[in-house]
């Protein structure tokens, strides 16, 4: 393992600036954070763990780890250089760099997807991602107005689970939607003036479920794009669920009841 003093150092610079998703981007890198994200990327993609970053005193605890990383750089730095890096006030002692996957064709997804439409929150976009994998759905769409994925936030809302959904980009919701719709999928939208979701029709076995910004909803135009379009009902006084909340009702429900 190599001793890193310095917040200068252009390691600890380059990770710092992974915070940044113009950085990100530009990289092809990301920062997980804590010892439960690090160990997930260790343990799922091992080969794409560029640098892991440990605190003096958790070095000994965290070499196994790293070393399940083949070519891992390795570098122990104080707490307060690792704190620099993950903008955390209490960090775990340990962080990494990893190399993003590449997007997902949209073709071939598997039997259950979920497409966020302009989902803005990256801790409704992580949850998301959490809840598909506990639910055993197949992989998440994003249209170009979500949250990054690999943002420190939606990150730490994903729990690890980023390693195992795929997640493909679509330049639009409905263009997503008509390119679903031709590889077999039928697609459901959960829109607030919509069919009671749990009187519905039984669903095929591929479905993809759309759902939408936290203030607006499904756009019109990819509601109407949808083959079947269904709400949560209401009993209590709350206009509507957090966008996060209401896909986790929507996937459990299709994934164990069609």
């Amino acid at each position: 393992m190599q001793q890193i003093t310095s917040l200068r150092n252009p390691a600890v610079l380059a990770a710092k600036a992974l915070r940044n998703k113009k950085d990100r981007d530009e990289c092809g890198l990301f920062l997980c954070e804590g010892e439960h994200m690090v160990a997930e990327a260790v343990a799922n993609v091992p080969q794409s763990v560029r640098q892991i970053f440990v605190t003096d005193g958790a070095a000994e605890r965290y070499a196994a780890m790293a070393a399940e990383a083949p070519g891992v750089q390795c570098y122990v730095v104080p707490t307060q250089v690792l704190a620099a890096i993950t903008q955390v006030k209490t960090p775990q002692g340990v962080a990494a760099v990893v190399q993003k996957p590449a997007p997902a064709p949209l073709g071939g997804l598997g039997a259950r997807v979920v497409l966020l439409e302009n989902v803005q929150d990256p801790g409704n976009v992580g949850t998301v991602l959490r809840t598909a994998d506990a639910a055993g759905f197949d992989a998440c769409v994003l249209t170009p107005g979500c949250a990054d994925p690999f943002s420190p936030k939606a990150l730490r809302a994903t729990m690890g689970s980023v390693f195992r959904v795929p997640v493909a980009e679509a330049e639009g919701a409905v263009q997503a939607v008509k390119a679903l719709a031709r590889d077999g999928y039928t697609v459901v939208a959960s829109v607030l003036d919509g069919e009671d979701f749990f009187a519905r029709e039984p669903l095929p076995e591929k479905v993809c479920l759309i759902v939408g910004n936290e203030g607006a909803g499904v756009t019109p135009e990819a509601a109407a794009a949808a083959a079947r379009r269904y709400r949560l009902p209401m009993r209590g006084g709350a206009e509507s669920l957090n966008a996060a909340v209401a896909a986790a009702i929507f996937m459990y429900e299709i994934a164990w009841r069609r």
